[in-house]
């Protein structure tokens, strides 16, 4: 008899190696080997950061990083979406703004605590010194519908949505002089994408809106910071093909009328030869086949994840 695969995360618990490149004169990516990404864009007044890292602890050491090139006051924290390990860190850059969609400030009402509670019991390392959480949930504090703009000081920064994917709430950022991309979990490089809050069906046609800004250099999700074109298409093309393969999978099981469990073992095993070496396939994957198989069944808008929902589904799915 097989061994049970530990619950999503909880296998992954040695520490990455943290780069923090240089991208331009204004723009800065701080990556670990896979783990979630932070952006930084630095302007003649201030700095804005992408993605605050899971908890306060943790975001030290981003900060830690951007003292290390400036001393300009860090005013604007970006979230590109509402998901936990992406914000819960707001707290450490005592920012005077933090940047949302509407959209996504919808989502955190929704479904905030549930998706904070859902993200601790996943992901144990990535919640480092979780005790440093503050109570409660981070909230924006300016909200935008589809498009602002932001002036750092000489350097002015593009914040839009650009259609649904990973959630109904991706928010980029752009520096369209200098062609460089921030895009959050709607692109993931060398990792594989998690799909169960997202839009199927929507997020290629999001990803191809991307592909339009011919960017020089993006800041995926996950994964290393791309330094040229030709990576900015590959990862693009990249997470377009696992979305595409893995819905096209559980929509041919749905119509041949097999069960989600029979589905998930025959697209896990159509997968892994593919993407087997992608960051957190293993944990992705019974999440992203449980909501491709709903949203083919007609669920629009994805369930909500809670810490008993998420147990109960990697039982179904790989339980013996």
């Amino acid at each position: 008899m097989s061994t049970p695969k530990q619950f999503a995360s909880h296998g992954d618990m040695e520490d990455k190696v943290v780069s923090f490149e240089k991208l331009s004169d204004n723009a800065y990516a701080y990556t670990a080997e896979g783990d979630p990404n932070t952006g930084v864009i630095i302007g003649d007044e201030a700095v804005m950061v992408i993605d605050t890292q899971a908890t306060p602890v943790m975001a030290e050491d981003v900060i830690r990083r951007i003292r290390e090139v400036t001393d300009k006051p860090i005013k604007y924290i970006l979230l590109s979406h509402y998901h936990a390990v992406r914000v819960l860190g707001a707290s450490a850059y005592n920012a005077q703004e933090i940047i949302a969609s509407r959209d996504t400030y919808d989502l955190i009402v929704e479904r905030g605590e549930e998706d904070k509670a859902s993200e601790i019991g996943r992901f144990p390392r990535l919640f480092r010194a979780v005790e440093s959480i503050p109570e409660g949930l981070t909230w924006p504090t300016m909200t935008f519908d589809g498009f602002m703009t932001v002036d750092l000081g000489n350097l002015e920064v593009q914040i839009m949505q650009v259609g649904r994917g990973h959630t109904k709430g991706d928010t980029i950022a752009w520096l369209p002089e200098q062609k460089i991309l921030f895009a959050g979990d709607l692109v993931e490089y060398q990792s594989t994408p998690y799909a169960g809050d997202c839009y199927f069906r929507e997020w290629p046609q999001t990803l191809d809106n991307l592909a339009e800004f011919e960017a020089e250099k993006m800041v995926p999700g996950r994964g290393p910071a791309l330094k040229n074109p030709t990576e900015v298409r590959q990862a693009l093309a990249g997470t377009r093909a696992f979305l595409t393969d893995l819905y096209t999978c559980v929509n041919q099981g749905v119509a041949a009328g097999k069960d989600l469990k029979t589905i998930y073992r025959e697209t896990y095993d159509f997968m892994k030869p593919r993407y087997a070496d992608w960051v957190i396939f293993d944990h992705c994957m019974p999440f992203d086949v449980s909501r491709a198989y709903d949203e083919v069944n007609g669920y629009e808008d994805p369930r909500i994840w809670t810490a008993e929902r998420d147990i109960e589904m990697w039982k179904e799915l790989e339980g013996n």
